[in-house]
Parts: C-alpha cells; sequence; structure tokens
C-alpha cells in the first residue's frame, strides 16, 4: 500500500531541500558515500520530525546544525580533514617499476 500523496510530496520536498548542503559537501571534496550516508541521516530525521513532531525538542537543534555546518565551515577545512584522513590510512609509497625489458634486437650484426 502506498503512502498517501502528502507524505510522498513532503519527502520529495525534504531530499531537495537536503541536496542543498549535499552538494557542498561534494564541492569540498567529501567522498560520495559518505555524502550519501549525510543525505539518508538528515532526510530521516526530517522525515520522523514532520511524521511524529513527538521528538522535536531533540530532532530541531540536531537537525539545525547539521544542514547549517556544511554552509558555515570552509570546504578547505572539511578537506583538510578529509586528507588527513586518507593520508593515515595510506602505506608508505611504492619504489617506481623498474624496466627489466631485454633491448630489441633489430636483426643487424654487431
Amino acid at each position: 500500500m502506498l503512502p498517501p500523496p502528502a507524505l510522498l510530496a513532503i519527502g520529495l520536498a525534504l531530499g531537495l531541500v537536503v541536496l542543498l548542503p549535499a552538494r557542498r559537501l561534494r564541492l569540498a571534496g567529501l567522498s560520495a558515500g559518505a555524502i550519501g550516508l549525510y543525505a539518508i541521516f538528515v532526510w530521516a530525521l526530517a522525515f520522523l520530525l514532520v511524521i511524529r513532531p513527538v521528538a522535536g525538542r531533540f530532532l530541531v537543534p540536531i537537525l539545525i546544525i547539521t544542514f547549517v555546518a556544511p554552509f558555515i565551515v570552509a570546504p578547505e577545512r572539511i578537506s583538510a580533514l578529509v586528507r588527513r584522513d586518507r593520508d593515515r590510512r595510506d602505506d608508505p609509497p611504492k619504489p617506481p617499476i623498474k624496466n627489466v625489458t631485454p633491448p630489441d634486437d633489430d636483426g643487424r650484426p654487431q
């Protein structure tokens, strides 16, 4: 059974609103997986707040912070955090590949 059209419209509208900070995070250089998790988390919290406003006292501040944070924090700061995390996980650089192929013999006597 499909949800009422009003819930579908609200879900789509929330999805479009969540894409605004997600785009900002993409421009900052975050991975697609991290941005997807962020968007799903924010969308689920917002949808829960629309459906059951009982937890609004706790959800509204969380939603405000998660929505506004990508616009306040500079993209350079976010990408620096991501780069630092990647640098920690990377192995030491590998040595260059050595060419061990013998030279071609063109058939001329030496």
